[in-house]
């Protein structure tokens, strides 16, 4: 479990999810995992806050409680530069809970992934944080055990290392009662490998390895099966070709075969913090004077990361309207140009993304969110252009039920409302379908998820499809490939998630006494030795599919991150092309009309982009110079785009039977914000 959202983005909170956690006032979800939920939380006076809050199969094992118990206690120790501080804990509570001060940013892994290794004095502090951070951990008789990219934050203040002193408490790296090693190859010790010691020796073992990667965007050790990282890691040499030579020496002494040879953190600290000093003289000139070994200063000097902001952070509670479970996932950054891929159009009236609606779909019941069509036959669509007829029984707008249960007094599926996820020997246990309904239910996952797929070039990730009818879960894997990117699994989460949860509500109505499936879960192999697979999301079929407020569809970071990757669909690129030129046209057309709107705005750059999973086209404009702020002026915006682009996408979508998409979202990224604000949401066929 992080002590953060992805990129520092707040989710909606789920069904269930408590209001307050102690004294925090919960407003909503940071991410998940297998131990326990990561909540947003807010203090009295507005601080923010990271509740965690461990899931109720291992609160009920008396060793798992003892064992949270303890590292609450050695938590509470650790006091440092570049640490996210514990700040209350309850582990007596009946759901034991921890909170720490709340870390903003991407992870390390995402980082990279989007913006490639650091550089200059960036990569310098990042090395002398985190080993502070690290010395700080050992000196309160700690060992963090779990060193890794998804481990370490990039927030404005500078990196922060999270989850020390739980980790071995709340993940898989440790010695198992059968005493077989687990844990994430490259970030496992030799001597961890050889007997399965894990001591602060080892902690600057995987320091090395997360600097080298930090400064090449490469796995020191490479990638592929375990057992091959295994031997490397024992065996071979580290690869540290592009790391800079004062660092390189020490990561070379951290990453030593033996643990007495390892340089230790409080001296690694040091070292770089010298290297940081010097980075920072040759920029503004004058004399070294090094103070006590901190993060602050010296770091902040040379870390060049941007401040982030969610307005959810600033909204009231959300609503408890029941919503799909879904995992955080990071917009990428800012793309310069348009990007190939997509139409899209707006409704006037439409929700903006705090949930707002207009009356007509406010008031809608939610078994229309996906109803038929037929009584649009005819009608007026946005920008005056009349919406051509469609066959009531259109596949593309079938009826995914809500709430596939409501009302039924004894249906087969009895584990509604459960949250805990289906472990590793469930997945085992799963077996491929076998009855005839199972086998109609696999089949309609598999090609739904190799739709969703396509589009976006990745058709190479094939879903395996199981079932476990004791945990009552339909299973989607996907792998064996290693180093996928993750912006490339959290596709095949999303597809997966979505393709099991339509699949199992048309069912469950169709079938509600004797089918006995309503959880999904989504995997991730990496290799076909994997003993165990990664878990990428869980859900329930009876919570809705759709991401919706009020029976209004709202789009959200993870289709906004989704829409980013380039389309590989002709048809989309064909209507993105025209559709990009005119929209852009109308508006360059609106801002020398006036209207209010900043001049400068005609030059901002303007990108369409398409998310398979949620059938959902999205618009974003990039606004460094804050042209658009304030309301009049989006609204301008969502007008141009409405009145230019739902003709195109509505005549696509009556001549072409493959075209399924009609819900929209539009965003803006201000200034040089590397996260978008979701204005408006909605679906151009109401």
């Amino acid at each position: 479990m992080s002590t953060t959202g992805a990129g520092g983005r707040v989710q909606p909170a789920h069904p269930g999810d408590p209001a307050r956690i102690g004294p925090y006032r919960i407003i909503g979800r940071l991410g998940s995992g297998g131990m326990g939920t990561v909540h947003a939380g807010l203090t009295a006076d507005g601080l923010r806050v990271a509740v965690k809050v461990i899931h109720p199969a291992q609160a009920q094992d008396p060793e798992f409680r003892a064992r949270f118990r303890r590292e609450v206690h050695l938590s509470a120790r650790v006091q440092g530069p570049c640490l996210v501080p514990l700040l209350a804990a309850d582990p007596e509570a009946d759901a034991p809970w921890l909170a720490t001060a709340y870390a903003p940013g991407p992870t390390l892994n995402r980082h990279l992934a989007e913006h490639g290794p650091l550089t200059g004095g960036t990569l310098y502090a990042f090395a002398t944080g985190t080993a502070q951070a690290l010395a700080a951990i050992h000196a309160a008789g700690v060992v963090h055990r779990d060193v890794k990219p998804q481990n370490v934050i990039l927030t404005p203040a500078g990196p922060r290392v999270l989850d020390f002193g739980i980790a071995h408490a709340a993940d898989g790296t440790s010695v198992t009662r059968t005493g077989v090693l687990t844990g994430t190859p490259g970030w496992i010790s030799p001597e961890y490998y050889r007997d399965g010691t894990a001591g602060p020796e080892g902690d600057l073992f995987a320091w090395g390895a997360l600097v080298a990667y930090a400064a090449t965007g490469r796995l020191p050790f490479g990638g592929g099966a375990p057992d091959a990282v295994a031997f490397r890691v024992m065996s071979g040499e580290p690869d540290l070709d592009g790391v800079p030579q004062e660092v390189r020496e020490i990561v070379t002494t951290a990453l030593a075969k033996e643990p007495a040879d390892r340089i230790p953190a409080v001296t690694a600290a040091e070292q770089c913090a010298r290297l940081l000093a010097a980075q920072t003289t040759q920029v503004i000139g004058g004399e070294v004077h090094l103070g006590p070994t901190g993060a602050g200063d010296p770091v902040m000097a040379q870390w060049d990361l941007p401040t982030l902001d969610d307005p959810r952070w600033h909204a009231p509670a959300p609503s408890s309207s029941r919503k799909r479970t879904i995992t955080t996932v990071l917009v990428a950054a800012a793309v310069a140009g348009g990007l190939a891929g997509a139409a899209i159009a707006f409704p006037r009236g439409g929700s903006d993304h705090a949930g707002k609606s207009d009356e007509s779909t406010a008031t809608a019941s939610p078994a229309a969110h996906e109803d038929s069509t037929a009584r649009h036959t005819g009608s007026a669509a946005p920008g005056g252009t009349t919406r051509a007829p469609e066959p009531a029984a259109d596949p593309r707008r079938a009826a995914v039920p809500t709430d596939p249960l409501a009302g039924v007094p004894d249906p087969a599926f009895t584990r509604a409302g459960d949250e805990t996820q289906p472990g590793d020997d469930e997945w085992r246990a799963s077996t491929v379908a076998g009855t005839a309904a199972e086998q109609d239910v696999a089949k309609a996952v598999r090609d739904d998820v190799r739709t969703m797929l396509a589009t976006k070039d990745m058709a190479f990730m094939e879903p395996t499809v199981t079932f476990n009818e004791r945990a009552q879960t339909l299973m989607v894997t996907g792998g064996p490939i290693s180093q996928l990117p993750e912006e490339q699994q959290e596709v095949f989460r999303r597809s997966g998630e979505m393709a099991a949860c339509t699949a199992l509500a048309r069912r469950l109505a169709d079938d509600p006494t004797a089918w006995p499936y309503g959880r999904y879960s989504v995997f991730w192999k990496d290799s076909d030795t994997d003993p165990e697979p990664n878990i990428l999301g869980f859900g329930e079929a009876t919570d809705g599919c759709y991401n919706q407020t009020a029976g209004q569809w709202q789009g959200d970071e993870s289709g906004m991150a989704t829409a980013q990757i380039p389309s590989s669909d002709q048809a989309e690129i064909r209507v993105a092309d025209a559709t990009d030129k005119a929209i852009t046209a109308a508006w360059k057309v609106r801002v020398a009309e006036g209207n209010g709107v900043d001049p400068a705005a005609a030059d901002n750059d303007i990108s369409l982009g398409f998310d398979p999973v949620e059938k959902a086209a999205y618009v974003w404009m990039h606004d460094p110079d804050g042209t658009l702020i304030g309301r009049a002026q989006r609204d301008n915006f969502q007008d141009v785009v409405t009145t230019t682009a739902c003709r195109r996408l509505v005549s696509e979508y009556s001549r072409n039977k493959a075209w399924k998409y009609t819900r929209w979202s539009i965003a803006v990224f201000e200034g040089n914000a590397r996260f978008p604000e979701l204005t408006g949401s909605g679906d151009c066929m109401r």
